[in-house]
């Protein structure tokens, strides 16, 4: 009796509410998050330190950091080629019945095997910076004991991965560097969006729907970040196995994002049948228009910007490419700190986390596909293209698809990133003349008056005042900076590079490494120490004279 008159009450207060809630995707981190909150799984490294013997490692890390295998610069020959064998027992909730699970993989280096329970959970990945999943629904046991193991080859079968990702000029390193979970989702469900959000508040999304049903609608609703509703409420009513539906509304008045101020909303979707909610998804983002005007400049939200950046890579002297959220957050703000409003991801895109960062506390992001001085593969490369579109396509704070690095390009995949990108961001080969961009490497001061500076491209050195071959990322950047300001069409610029790359040897006492004259060419110390260009390109970027 209490019950019923308990029901009777909020029909009252509230009206009609439905019986089912709705089903947010659920997550269980088999492994750690990051690298000081990591999970041990057993492990067997099949050569180098420690090798052939069934022992236990931290997940997510690069196992050279934990004592296995070799060590390898880019440049190195030959080229280490162990392998990684990992096991992980697990349970699923028995309330997980029925729904559909996937295991994500946020990046493993580098061809990467998969079983559950003994049966292999789909084709080898390949490339090692890449999120990937599997449907595992159909090999779990629910409620009981399951068992997880991966097979990692430090080196690819794919020739062209290994050339495009491991002889670089920077550590190649072998493991599951990144987080590895299991998502739930209900048996029909959202499996992505893809957001165009302009400065003038048009808002389109195209929504990836998996195992529609009869009677299903899909609502949006914008919000500010702490819930507040923006905006009426938008819908579509679906077709019967529809796989994508483009929805959309105008927000009047939104407020625009830019690196300045980074403005973000919450967009909030529903598959709905009839009165019950069946998926809601949740994507953060930022009303903004990039553009790049041919002979001009870049534009965002209709204001030229100079972009004053460095390139960065995904980097921690005792953990190697496994990071944190809070070494995210470090190194945003000390970027932000030497009055820089850029970053490019050199040479690969980088954890999740970095350009959600980027995007709460404002960068703009040159996003980058493998390849150092070679590229993928096309086959590859198209599969790659996608995994990096589709994960990072909604943040605001990118704003330039890079196409591979010095050469590494492969021009077949141009057109790929714009089948995944609603907002057709410009793409670019770094240190290549390209559609209507000259982002030519470490030019000389005296050549770039009469050969570069033609007017027919808009100029952004992608990497130009090398910090250790050219005296430092500050000498000479004041002058430098006034030649590119000198012209309407010069962007801004790159410079190289953020961090020194000293790794930690585990196998020589723990000394840092920077393997001779090739990776000590960071503003900052391995650790993030200070140096003396940090605090003269402070200086020459002040917006304050």
């Amino acid at each position: 009796m209490r019950f019923r008159s308990w029901v009777w009450l909020v029909w009252f207060l509230v009206g009609p509410v439905p019986l089912v809630m709705a089903q947010e995707t659920e997550t269980i981190y088999l492994s750690g998050t990051d690298k000081d909150h990591t999970v041990d799984w057993d492990f067997l490294c099949t050569a180098g330190r420690n090798s052939g013997v069934w022992t236990k490692i931290p997940v997510p890390s690069n196992w050279e950091l934990q004592g296995f295998g070799s060590y390898n610069y880019g440049h190195d020959e030959p080229k280490a080629d162990e392998r990684g064998l990992y096991k992980y027992r697990f349970q699923v909730p028995s309330a997980w019945l029925g729904k559909r699970v996937y295991i994500v993989f946020e990046g493993s280096m580098t061809d990467t095997e998969v079983s559950i329970n003994g049966q292999s959970a789909g084709p080898v990945h390949q490339g090692g910076f890449y999120r990937f999943k599997y449907a595992v629904t159909e090999f779990l046991e629910f409620g009981g004991p399951n068992l997880l193991a991966v097979n990692v080859s430090k080196q690819s079968s794919d020739p062209t991965i290994n050339a495009a990702e491991r002889t670089c000029d920077y550590w190649v390193f072998g493991g599951i560097f990144r987080p590895v979970y299991l998502e739930a989702y209900p048996g029909e469900f959202i499996e992505r969006t893809a957001i165009n959000a302009r400065a003038d508040g048009a808002l389109v999304v195209d929504a990836y729907l998996m195992n529609l049903q009869a009677g299903n609608r899909l609502v949006g609703q914008v919000r500010t970040l702490d819930g507040t509703a923006v905006g009426q409420p938008f819908e579509q009513v679906l077709r019967p196995g529809q796989e994508v539906v483009t929805v959309g509304t105008r927000i009047v008045g939104a407020q625009t994002w830019t690196a300045e101020t980074p403005k973000l909303y919450q967009l909030e979707l529903r598959l709905r049948s009839g009165r019950r909610d069946v998926h809601l998804v949740r994507e953060r983002f930022g009303f903004r228009t990039v553009e790049l005007r041919a002979g001009d400049g870049i534009y965002v939200n209709g204001r030229k910007v100079r972009l004053k950046g460095v390139n960065r890579h995904s980097f921690w002297p005792d953990s190697g490419r496994t990071t944190s959220r809070e070494l995210s957050i470090t190194d945003v703000n000390l970027i932000k700190d030497m009055n820089m409003n850029a970053v490019r991801m050199s040479h690969y895109p980088p954890d999740a986390h970095f350009l959600e960062i980027c995007d709460s506390l404002g960068l703009y992001v040159l996003d980058e596909l493998g390849g150092w001085q070679h590229a993928y593969g096309t086959e590859i490369g198209q599969k790659l293209v996608k995994e990096l579109v589709i994960r990072d396509v909604n943040h605001p704070s990118v704003i330039i698809w890079d196409n591979g690095n010095e050469g590494g390009w492969n021009t077949e995949l141009d057109d790929d990133f714009a089948k995944y990108d609603p907002q057709k961001r410009h793409v670019i080969h770094p240190q290549d003349s390209f559609n209507f961009t000259d982002t030519g490497h470490y030019r000389p001061y005296d050549c770039c008056p009469g050969k570069f500076f033609n007017g027919k491209d808009v100029l952004f050195p992608t990497e130009f005042l090398h910090g250790m071959y050219d005296g430092g990322g500050g000498a000479g950047l004041e002058d430098y900076w006034a030649l590119i300001l000198s012209k309407p069409f010069g962007a801004g610029g790159f410079l190289w590079a953020l961090v020194d790359e000293g790794v930690k040897r585990t196998d020589k006492d723990g000394i840092l490494d920077t393997d001779g004259n090739h990776a000590p060419d960071g503003l900052l110390g391995p650790h993030r120490e200070k140096e003396g260009s940090f605090f003269a390109v402070k200086e020459i970027w002040s917006p304050v004279v």
